[in-house]
């Protein structure tokens, strides 16, 4: 039997399937075992010279960090970039052969393993996004509610709170003893959501408190704490990117294309990669173009003249990304933002 040089490892909550090849591109083990027997048997059997990848998928970065701790190599790949390599029908046993053949490939591009910090603010950024889900879901429902009794709040979610005490006092209006209290109800809930919102954001922002490299990344136009904090989750340290067009690429905020017989035709932007980090991006570049119009340095310059020529949309999509791959450069080549190169 040769030594195994590549192992491929396919994850599920229980169930673990394993594929292994040699030097010679033998398949030398194929194996099936249970959550809690599958890292002993790779430690048993693969020497640590050898590569051991898997999906970039749930609990991936957790195993990552434990094969890399017992002095392993791990490659995380995208789910898509496997998919190609899947032969005939898809099962568990194929997605370890797929996913032993796909990290092989010279060109593969792969996905950094976070540490335990990086997923710590992650988390954080999933609540906050899941909460505010709720909060959107209670408006809706007291405003669908009112109206049914010919009561209407003007757009905003400050004016619904700032409306509601308003309907609860008031004796002359429509609404029923009943619907009152299921008001109130309600009112609190809305109440009790904006602080728990409130409370998540100020951990995310603690904890950028004393970062230099989110210190310098605040001093561009459009990044905020949000914004830096899931910056710094995807971006890591920055080596996962060659250049910061592939980490605005991998965002998805480059045009996609459709072109044949040396005919270029590009279209709207990709929107591949974390949709989460794409909005922050473009929310920070909206709200960068609103206040540019007396500002006078490098980047703010270059969107204003990209802005007498093209949508205004299209202006904050080309503002998104150029943060991208500002971002990177800071991160990547630990350096200071300097407003002058920023519209290069």
């Amino acid at each position: 039997m040769g030594t195994i040089i590549r192992v491929g490892v396919d994850l599920a909550k229980n169930v673990y399937h394993i594929h292994a090849v040699d030097e010679n591109e033998k398949t030398v083990w194929q194996g099936k075992y249970a959550r809690n027997t599958w890292l002993k048997a790779v430690m048993k059997r693969v020497p640590y010279t050898a590569v051991i990848g898997m999906e970039a998928c749930g609990s991936s970065h957790y195993w990552a960090r434990e094969l890399i701790k017992a002095g392993y190599t791990v490659k995380l790949i995208a789910a898509q970039f496997v998919k190609p390599y899947v032969k005939t029908n898809k099962n568990d046993k194929v997605d370890a052969e797929a996913i032993c053949e796909a990290i092989n490939r010279p060109n593969m591009r792969f996905v950094s393993v976070k540490t335990s910090e990086q997923q710590d603010i992650q988390s954080m950024h999933r609540v906050r996004e899941e909460l505010i889900a709720q909060r959107t879901a209670r408006v809706n429902q007291i405003r669908g509610l009112t109206a049914e009794y010919g009561i209407i709040a003007p757009v905003g979610i400050s004016n619904l709170r700032k409306y509601i005490p308003c309907w609860l006092e008031d004796a002359e209006n429509s609404l029923s003893f009943q619907f009152r209290e299921l008001l109130q109800l309600l009112y609190e809930d809305l109440i009790s959501l904006d602080e728990r919102i409130d409370k998540v954001t100020d951990k995310i922002k603690l904890n950028l408190s004393g970062n230099p490299v989110a210190q310098r990344l605040m001093k561009v136009i459009g990044i905020g704490p949000l914004v830096c904090s899931a910056l710094l989750i995807d971006l890591g340290d920055g080596m996962s990117f060659k250049r910061g067009r592939d980490f605005s690429a991998s965002l998805g905020l480059v045009p996609r294309q459709h072109s044949t017989g040396g005919r270029e035709r590009l279209l709207g932007i990709s929107k591949r990669g974390n949709g989460y980090l794409r909005k922050l991006l473009v929310h920070g570049a909206r709200a960068a173009f609103r206040y540019i119009k007396d500002k006078t340095d490098a980047l703010s310059l270059w969107v204003k003249k990209l802005s007498i020529t093209k949508h205004p949309n299209v202006a904050i999509i080309a503002l998104a990304n150029k943060l991208a791959r500002i971002s990177w450069a800071i991160v990547a080549k630990n350096v200071e933002y300097d407003a002058s190169h920023a519209a290069a």
